[in-house]
Order: structure tokens, then sequence, then C-alpha cells
């Protein structure tokens, strides 16, 4: 069982706050960077999207507070 420590984060009330959106051209390896982002970065309490919108890909960046 692989047991790695956790760092300790505050309560959060789960609101998020649109910080800023970007369109970009399709690439299918797009969304692992939005994994990478969001799985390294949580703790500075920003969530990064990823949608797409007709043939533009859409990343987001939210604060979570």
């Amino acid at each position: 069982m692989d047991e790695r420590p956790t760092s300790p984060m505050p309560e959060r009330s789960g609101k998020l706050e649109l910080i800023a959106t970007q369109k970009v051209s399709p690439n299918r390896e797009l969304y692992k960077v939005v994994d990478f982002l969001n799985k390294n970065l949580k703790d500075y309490r920003l969530m990064f999207g990823l949608t797409k919108k007709e043939d533009k890909m859409v990343v987001s960046i939210y604060e979570v507070e």
C-alpha cells in the first residue's frame, strides 16, 4: 500500500473565481498539462480547466476560495 504524506490544506468553501481564459489550437496532449498543473499547484489555491469549443481548446485558470 502506497502511503504518501499529505500536505495540510486549510478548509475551503469551494467557490471558484475565474482568473483568466485562453483559447488555443487543439492539442491531444493538453489535458496532461492541465492535470499536471492541478496536481502540483493545488496548495496555491489554483485550479485549471480545459474545454473544447468549436475548433478551439479553452484553458481556464480559477482561484479556489
